[in-house]
């Protein structure tokens, strides 16, 4: 049974609260969940399972039933079939790296939060127009937090979230840019740490990157 759905503007200031979104893109869906594991033990409260991730709808089917106080969402989704897969099985908002207007038709008829990956201003508008709730900057890597700020002076009201080689170093530098949150793919979710069993190394790099997140936040609130 899918969960109740929880309104678009609710998961995005949820997501705004968490800071950080792992994005879980594993090669068998056992290291996926063990990886999830993990890092809801480090208190993380939110996940992106990309598409690219074998049995990935039965992943986000088992973590929505198993943990309903996470928000489970599907990343990587990229036509309006995976869009409705991916909701039925449990995935409260839905990430397409590239600007896919079904997969925005399709959430908009759910009511269900949809991030689309953009760079460019014009990307940026045509993700909105497509029926985007939230923009993800991706790869964010490429551009630096000054892409981000210089995009949000023309966006002002774009929720933002910034993906793509995020670590504890760099989160703050994007608070500060004005991202909502990040998403943290490799940096956080590393498989060679999780293949060889390595619980407290990615526990220890999700407790750093939630703690720089906090501080930068604060600084930036006194």
């Amino acid at each position: 049974m899918a969960a109740k759905l929880i309104p678009a503007g609710e998961i995005i200031a949820q997501l705004s609260s968490f800071g950080v979104v792992p994005v879980i893109r594993t090669s068998t869906p056992d290291l996926a969940l063990t990886a999830v594991e993990w890092l809801r033990e480090a208190g993380i409260r939110t996940f992106e399972i990309t598409m690219t991730t074998p049995d990935a709808i039965s992943v986000i089917r088992k973590l929505s039933v198993a943990y309903p106080d996470l928000l489970i969402g599907a990343g990587t989704v990229v036509s309006a079939a995976a869009a409705h897969e991916v909701i039925a099985a449990g995935a409260q908002y839905v990430v397409s790296p590239w600007v896919v207007p079904e997969v925005g038709a399709v959430c908009n008829e759910h009511g269900i939060a949809c991030l689309m990956g953009t760079l460019t201003p014009t990307e940026v508008a045509s993700a909105l127009s497509a029926g985007a709730t939230a923009i993800k900057i991706f790869p964010a890597s490429s551009v630096g937090p000054a892409h981000l700020k210089a995009l949000r002076s023309v966006f002002p009201g774009v929720p933002m979230m910034p993906t793509g080689g995020i670590d504890a170093s760099s989160i703050g530098e994007w608070i500060k840019a004005g991202a909502i949150c990040v998403g943290a793919g490799g940096k956080l979710v590393d498989e060679a740490l999780v293949r060889k069993g390595d619980r407290e190394a990615v526990m220890q790099a999700a407790r750093q990157i939630m703690a720089a997140c906090e501080r930068t936040r604060n600084e930036l609130a006194s």
